[in-house]
C-alpha cells in the first residue's frame, strides 16, 4: 500500500536527527579537551634518561601536577640491588607531595650509581597515585665509565722567567667536566726546595681552604712562587696538587731563575777620601764587585765631581763580572786649577745592564807646595832684614 505524505515526515524527521546527532558528536570529540589517560595525575621531568659513571650521584628534578586538589603519594621501585634512590623536599626526604589546578609540585630524585656498577640500562619507576588515579614516570640511567668526564686544570703561562728576587705567579683554571659538584681544594710546592716560600689560593677565597665547583663550572686558583734571597740561577719545578672530592689533579708548571743582580762600589780599604793639589792628579781605584748570582755586564763608572773638575777612567768598561768576582776600575781625579784649599764630595755611580751601585768620596784640596816654599822664602827674608837691622842700628 502505497505511504501517504503524512506519514513519511516522522521517518524524515527522525534521519536529520540523527544526522545532527552524529556530527555535534563529532564536533564536541574535536573541540573538547581530551581526557587524561591517568585521571589528570602526571609526574614529569626535563631529562627522563641520562649516562652516569659507576660510583656517580645523579639528581633529577621532578615536577608533580594534577587536575584536582589533594596529597599525592609518591615512590620509586625497580632500584637495581646495591643502588639508593630517594625522593627529597624542603630538605627532608618525603613520601608525598600536595599538588592541584595552578599549583605543581617539585620534588628531587636522588641516585646513587655504585662503583662496582657494570655496563648496562637500568630503568627505575617513579609512582605517583591520589586516590584512584596514577601516573608513573620512567627514569632511564645508563652505566658507562666513559661519562665520568674530567677534572683539568689549565694556564696561559705554564712557565716563567725572571731574577731570584722576584715573584712568579700563575692563574690556573680548574675544569669541572663532571656531572657533580666538587669540593675544592689545592697545595702547591717546589720540587726538592724547601726553601721557597709557595702559596695556592682560591681565588677570591683568600680566607677559605676550600670551594665549591658546580658540574659544568670552573674556578681559579692563584699560585704564587718567591725563591730565597740569592738563589741560583736555573730551571726549577712548581708542583700543585688540588683536590677535587675524592679526586687529585696534579700540574707542574716551570720557573727560570736567571739568578740575582746586585754589586758595590767601594776602594781598596774601603777608605773613601782622597787629597791632592789644585790642577794636579790625583788616581783613585774603585773595587766594583758582583755580588749577586748571575753575571753582571757593561759595567761602568760615572762621577759627579765640582765645577770644572775633571775625573776620567780606566778602563771606560768593564764587559763581565761573575758572580763573587771583583773588577777595578782607576779614577783619576783632577780638581780645576783655582780650587781653594778645604773638602769637597764627589759622587761615583757605578751601572751595568743588571744593577748599579754608588759611592761617595770625600777629597781634601791641599795648599800648593810652591806657595808653601814662597812663604818660608818670605818669612826666611823678613828675619834677615830684622837681623840687619838690629845690627846695623841697635848701637845708635
Amino acid at each position: 500500500m502505497p505511504t501517504s505524505f503524512a506519514a513519511r515526515i516522522p521517518r524524515a524527521g527522525f534521519i536529520r536527527a540523527t544526522t545532527v546527532f552524529a556530527v555535534g558528536t563529532l564536533l564536541l570529540g574535536a573541540f573538547a579537551p581530551a581526557a587524561s589517560a591517568d585521571g589528570g595525575l602526571e609526574v614529569t621531568t626535563a631529562y627522563p634518561a641520562v649516562a652516569v659513571a659507576p660510583g656517580s650521584k645523579v639528581s633529577f628534578d621532578l615536577t608533580v601536577s594534577s587536575t584536582r586538589a589533594g596529597d599525592v603519594a609518591l615512590s620509586v621501585d625497580s632500584v637495581p640491588t646495591g643502588w639508593t634512590a630517594s625522593l627529597h623536599g624542603g630538605g627532608f626526604v618525603v613520601d608525598g607531595v600536595s599538588a592541584g589546578p595552578g599549583a605543581n609540585a617539585t620534588v628531587r630524585l636522588d641516585v646513587s650509581v655504585p662503583g662496582d656498577a657494570t655496563a648496562s640500562t637500568q630503568t627505575l619507576r617513579v609512582n605517583a597515585s591520589l586516590g584512584s588515579t596514577s601516573d608513573v614516570l620512567p627514569i632511564g640511567i645508563r652505566v658507562d665509565a666513559a661519562a665520568a668526564g674530567d677534572i683539568t686544570i689549565t694556564t696561559n703561562t705554564p712557565t716563567l722567567t725572571g731574577p731570584s728576587n722576584g715573584n712568579f705567579p700563575f692563574a690556573l683554571t680548574l675544569h669541572n667536566d663532571t656531572a657533580q659538584d666538587v669540593t675544592v681544594s689545592a697545595t702547591a710546592s717546589v720540587t726538592d726546595q724547601a726553601d721557597w716560600e709557595v702559596k695556592a689560593e682560591i681565588a677570591g677565597q683568600e680566607q677559605a681552604a676550600s670551594t665549591v665547583v658546580e658540574a659544568g663550572g670552573t674556578t681559579s686558583i692563584n699560585v704564587t712562587a718567591t725563591p730565597p734571597e740569592n738563589a741560583p740561577a736555573g730551571d726549577y719545578q712548581v708542583h700543585v696538587e688540588v683536590k677535587a672530592n675524592e679526586q687529585t689533579i696534579p700540574g707542574d708548571f716551570g720557573v727560570t731563575l736567571t739568578g740575582s743582580y746586585s754589586m758595590t762600589v767601594t776602594t781598596p780599604g774601603q777608605l773613601l777620601s782622597a787629597h791632592g793639589s789644585a790642577g794636579g792628579t790625583t788616581a783613585q781605584d774603585f773595587i766594583i764587585t758582583n755580588t749577586g748570582t748571575a753575571p753582571i755586564t757593561n759595567v761602568k763608572l760615572a762621577a759627579t765631581p765640582p765645577t770644572a773638575w775633571e775625573v776620567t777612567f780606566e778602563p771606560p768598561t768593564v764587559e763581565s763580572i761573575p758572580p763573587g768576582d771583583a773588577a777595578t776600575i782607576t779614577a783619576t781625579i783632577k780638581p780645576s786649577g783655582d780650587a781653594i784649599a778645604g773638602d769637597y764630595q764627589i759622587s761615583f755611580a757605578g751601572a751595568s745592564d743588571q744593577a748599579d751601585a754608588d759611592a761617595a768620596v770625600r777629597f781634601t784640596v791641599e795648599t800648593s807646595p810652591i806657595w808653601a816654599l814662597v812663604g818660608i822664602g818670605l818669612i826666611a827674608a823678613i828675619l834677615v832684614g830684622l837681623f840687619y837691622v838690629f845690627r846695623t842700628y841697635g848701637r845708635r
